[in-house]
């Protein structure tokens, strides 16, 4: 291990992390906001939509991340749509990161016993009210172990986006490997920053999760 190699490179992969960790903090916002609006059009039962979101759902966690962002960057422009290698390293994130919150989002809202929404209404709630009071607080706390699992497993699916040619800390690692053969020294500085990334994420779950359960939510 080459003390003055990860001085050099170190430059080089705090650069990587800001991009890799503003990429994956966009995709991730807007799977969250897709995968919420289809796990209530599950809930809810919506016609035509239930329908068109369980394909989705269907094609996209059956699909890797790497043929999803090859078709938007490379299969789109076929028909005239075109995409800067960021925006398609968000939308791809977003696509596949959109049918594991909804499912994370489902499963918490299903949790929620029917006798509460039915209390709700029986006071003098809207229904309104109700999703936005009673069971949407509960349904979201329910769902913190899956959806800081779905946030941890997006940020590492941002490793492919080398393949669209975006400088991310997989694409640094590789190409300081392939000019200079620093082998140990690109990978250590890999697993480093990526730790970086993660481990704080980790650790924000569960605190979240520990505060969920203890205001009686999730138990």
């Amino acid at each position: 291990m080459d003390v003055s190699v990860l001085t050099e490179y170190l430059p080089l992969y705090k650069e990587a992390a800001l991009l890799t960790v503003k990429l994956g903090l966009l995709g991730i916002l807007f799977a969250t906001v897709l995968g919420l609006v289809c796990a209530a059009v599950l809930y809810f039962k919506i016609p035509v939509l239930k329908a068109i979101v369980k394909i989705y759902i269907e094609l996209s966690r059956n699909t890797p991340l790497l043929i999803q962002l090859f078709f938007i960057y490379y299969g789109l422009p076929k028909i005239g749509i075109r995409t800067s290698p960021e925006v398609c390293g968000v939308a791809g994130l977003a696509f596949l990161g959109g049918s594991y919150m909804a499912e994370a989002f489902r499963s918490g809202l299903e949790a929620i016993p029917l006798i509460q929404e039915e209390s709700a209404l029986s006071l003098g709630m809207t229904r309104f009210q109700t999703i936005r009071y009673i069971i949407l607080p509960q349904a979201v706390s329910v769902s913190v172990p899956a959806l800081v699992a779905n946030v941890i497993f997006l940020l590492k699916e941002t490793s492919v986006f080398s393949a669209v040619s975006l400088m991310d800390l997989m694409f640094t690692a590789k190409d300081l490997i392939g000019l200079y053969y620093d082998t140990t020294e690109a990978l250590f500085l890999l697993v480093v920053f990526y730790l970086i990334i993660l481990l704080p994420v980790g650790i924000l779950g569960t605190i979240l999760e520990k505060r969920a359960r203890y205001a009686g939510f999730g138990a």
